[in-house]
C-alpha cells in the first residue's frame, strides 16, 4: 500500500487542502479513533502538518493538509516516466549523445548512493564501503549481497536494480550504466563479472586494480598503467 492511500487516497489529498478529523470521518467512512490512530502514524512520518485552528471561546481544533514529501509520495509513479525515457535515450541513433547521457545518469545515481556512505567513505576499505553500499541497496528493495573472490569482495545483485528497464534483449546498456554506477558511489572501478542476463546465478561486480608492484607493473606503448581486473 501507498502512503498516499494512507491519507485516504486521491480525495482527501488535494494540493494545499486543511482536513479536519470530524470531515475525514465522513469522507473516509471510518471512525474518528482510526482517523487519529492513521493520522499519528502519518505525522511522525513527516507525510502531513498539523495546524491549529481558534473560532470564539471554544476548544481549538485542528487541521491537517500534506507536507511537501507528502505532495510528492502522493504524486504519480515516476516509473512509467523513468520507462518511457530510458527507452528513448537508449533509440538514440547518435552513440556519442547516447553514451554521454548514460554516463551523465549512472554518475548522478551513483553519487546518490556515495552519499549515503557517509563523508569518511574515502577513509574506509573497500570491502567496508561495498557492505554500506549493499546495505543502501538493499533498502531500496535491491536484492544484494557482499561475497569474496579470493581475498577482495565482491558484490552480488541477485536480480537488476531496475528489473522494469531491462528486457531479454542483447542490450547491455544497462549493464553498463549499473558498472559505472557503483564505481561512482564505490570511489573505484568496479567490473561486471557475471551476468544474469548470460544465465549466470546473479551480476557479481568485482574491483578493478591498476598494477602497482614495480617487479610487475609494466606501461603500454602509450605510458598508460596495465589495469588487472579481479
Amino acid at each position: 500500500m501507498r502512503r498516499s492511500e494512507a491519507w485516504g487516497g486521491g480525495e482527501a489529498s488535494g494540493v494545499g487542502e486543511a482536513w479536519a478529523i470530524g470531515e475525514l470521518t465522513k469522507l473516509l467512512g471510518v471512525t474518528a479513533t482510526a482517523v487519529r490512530q492513521r493520522i499519528e502514524r502519518l505525522l511522525e512520518m513527516g507525510l502531513i502538518d498539523r495546524e491549529k485552528v481558534v473560532a470564539g471561546r471554544g476548544r481549538p481544533t485542528f487541521r491537517y493538509r500534506l507536507t511537501v514529501t507528502g505532495h510528492r509520495d502522493a504524486g504519480a509513479n515516476p516509473a512509467d516516466l523513468a520507462d518511457a525515457m530510458w527507452r528513448e535515450i537508449v533509440a538514440l541513433e547518435d552513440e556519442n549523445t547516447r553514451k554521454k547521457l548514460l554516463s551523465a545518469v549512472a554518475a548522478r545515481l551513483g553519487k546518490q548512493f556515495a552519499l549515503q556512505l557517509g563523508s569518511d567513505q574515502a577513509e574506509g576499505s573497500f570491502q567496508e564501503r561495498m557492505r554500506k553500499l549493499s546495505e543502501a541497496m538493499s533498502a531500496r528493495q535491491m536484492v544484494t549481497e557482499v561475497t569474496t573472490a579470493g581475498d577482495l569482495p565482491v558484490l552480488d545483485i541477485g536480480m537488476c536494480p531496475f528489473p522494469t528497464l531491462t528486457d531479454a534483449s542483447d542490450d547491455r546498456e544497462m549493464c553498463r550504466l549499473e558498472e559505472q554506477m557503483i564505481s561512482e558511489a564505490l570511489g573505484q572501478p568496479v567490473h561486471l563479472s557475471s551476468c544474469r542476463l548470460d544465465g549466470d546465478d546473479c551480476c557479481q561486480f568485482s574491483a578493478v586494480t591498476l598494477v602497482s608492484d614495480a617487479a610487475v607493473s609494466t606501461e603500454t606503448e602509450t605510458g598508460t598503467p596495465v589495469a588487472n581486473e579481479t
